[in-house]
């Protein structure tokens, strides 16, 4: 008796934990580099560094469907959303490696001493090399 009391205690405190607990499904898809749980507006954040730093819009990364008027943020049909997701690794793993948080310091944020700007200056085609002035080559 004491032993089917438990067990349906137990069923019944499950049923009303499972009840009241939700569960919330992330909000984006398909999110790789970034957390899964990350907010809207750090997201729109991040977005927005990219879209200045490399001097363009959504569409040069994300699926936009014409007809419908939708946007398919999720999808990887665009080879360069595959690469923006390696340039951001690449400069997660340079950030890390070479500007860590201070030993010891709790909750400490990783400053950005490297983005996408170092390298594009607002350009979806980084340089490879420095632009000359005019000027400075007619004072030789």
């Amino acid at each position: 008796m004491k032993k089917t009391f438990l067990i349906l205690l137990g069923f019944i405190s499950f049923i009303t934990l499972a009840a009241f607990t939700t569960f919330d499904p992330p909000k984006f898809k398909n999110l790789k580099i970034l957390p899964k749980d990350i907010s809207e507006q750090a997201l729109d954040s991040i977005m927005e560094h990219y879209s200045i730093s490399l001097g363009v819009k959504c569409g040069f990364c994300h699926v936009h469907n014409e007809l419908r008027k939708t946007w398919d943020m999720a999808s990887d049909a665009k080879s360069e959303k595959l690469i923006a997701r390696k340039m951001m690794l690449m400069t997660n793993g340079i950030n890390a490696k070479y500007f860590p948080p201070e030993k010891g310091v709790k909750d400490q944020q990783l400053i950005q001493t490297i983005t996408c700007y170092t390298c594009h200056k607002g350009e979806a085609i980084p340089v490879d090399m420095p632009q000359a002035k005019e000027d400075s080559l007619s004072n030789k």
